[in-house]
């Protein structure tokens, strides 16, 4: 899987030593300049957006997100309870299925709660009414399946045969939809516009006699919309016309787009040997600190990489015993030397949040830096506590 993010924007000139190893570095500058994009569609195509807090749930920032955004989707009671503790506006959840004894709590915390199939939803008719009956003022959506296959990576595309994620949209019955207020489809993966509009030919005919009937429209995330080529003025139409044929509130919840290249992973080189080639090990794991390397797969672009006198490319990875344990070959922009420091970039969503501490690899702290002021602030660490507590 080919990245089309890594711009290092104002990270080309951070000094990586003012920082532990390994550590996040976050710039709230280039964080609130994305979410200045996806306030300005929103505000242009008059519709609602929302973070997801899946992709980048780094609560310290949520004032930030706070001033642009509408509010944030959470994907089960865990992130619901972080969404209700810390950020503004609206919180839409859903999961692929729910424990019936947190769903009286999430239905607490939520405005918008999304059932992955009509049979659980069915099965949760007394849970909502009590919650309902209790006072709590929440609408109910279904996620469907709108089985238009636009992914890259098959596991990273919710159209793929056999998906489990959403209900199919052939299998949409009148009855089904009488029983939801809104309709919510996830279908794209760091996309631009033409999978969506692909997407949306779809879902229109299958939900059309209920136009007029549903009050939102959730079209989910992985737009690429604060990518600087994404096709933003084709997207405000798009979203327009969606809103008026339908008649309902149309939402976005984009992740990637909000923290897109506005992270940085900082890692040590400890150790280098030849066999075969060139070979480092680093204090940065991709099993433990980046592991989207190893699912997706692909390789996270480098700062500085094939700078000026860039020698021969070297092969990186973890500290882990996991041979698996490989992050790229790269043309180094510092000699490969034990104690230089490295950085990967557009590290701040779906890295921070899926971190483990296989093998007790230490866990990266988490840094914040304004590059407009220059501020900079270790918002938190991690010891060998964090490690043992998790275990038993």
């Amino acid at each position: 899987m080919e990245t089309r993010a890594g711009d290092p924007g104002a990270f080309a000139h951070f000094d990586l030593d003012r920082v532990d190893s390994p550590a996040f570095v976050v710039d709230a500058a280039k964080l609130r300049a994305n979410l200045q994009v996806l306030a300005d569609i929103r505000d242009a195509a008059e519709i609602k957006v929302l973070a997801a807090l899946k992709a980048f749930s780094m609560w310290s920032v949520a004032p930030i997100v706070g001033e642009y955004l509408d509010g944030v989707c959470t994907s089960g009671l865990w992130e619901a309870r972080l969404a209700g503790e810390f950020y503004d506006g609206e919180i839409a959840t859903y999961s692929a299925a729910y424990k019936p004894e947190e769903l009286e709590e999430i239905c607490r915390l939520s405005d918008h709660v999304i059932f992955n199939t009509p049979a659980q939803l069915e099965r949760a008719a007394l849970i909502l009414d009590h919650a309902r009956a209790g006072g709590q003022d929440f609408d109910v959506g279904l996620r469907i399946n709108p089985q238009v296959p636009t992914g890259e990576v098959p596991r990273y595309d919710p159209s793929s045969p056999g998906s489990r994620l959403g209900f199919p949209i052939d299998q949409l019955t009148p009855e089904i939809m009488e029983r939801v207020d809104g309709i919510h489809f996830h279908n794209l993966c760091e996309q631009d516009f033409e999978p969506l509009e692909r997407t949306w030919d779809k879902v229109f005919d299958a939900i059309e006699p209920w136009f007029g009937q549903l009050k939102w429209i959730n079209m989910g995330g992985g737009h690429h919309i604060t990518r600087a080529d994404y096709q933003r003025e084709k997207l405000i139409e798009f979203l327009r016309d969606a809103r008026e044929d339908t008649g309902a509130e149309i939402y976005l919840e984009p992740g990637e787009a909000v923290a897109l290249d506005a992270g940085i992973l900082v890692g040590t080189i400890l150790d280098s040997h030849w066999n075969g080639m060139e070979l480092a090990t680093l204090d940065v794991s991709a099993t433990c600190h980046m592991p989207d390397v190893i699912e997706a797969p692909y390789r996270p672009a480098m700062l500085g990489e094939g700078a000026a006198g860039a020698g021969e490319p070297v092969r990186l990875g973890g500290p882990s015993c996991l041979a698996g344990d490989v992050i790229g070959d790269y043309r180094l922009p510092v000699p490969c030397e034990p104690g230089r420091r490295i950085a990967f970039l557009d590290q701040a969503h779906y890295s921070m949040v899926k971190t483990n501490t296989f093998n007790g690899v230490q866990l990266p702290s988490i840094w914040l830096w304004d590059s407009e002021t220059d501020a900079l602030e270790q918002v938190r660490s991690f010891g060998y506590e964090d490690f043992r507590d998790r275990l038993s």
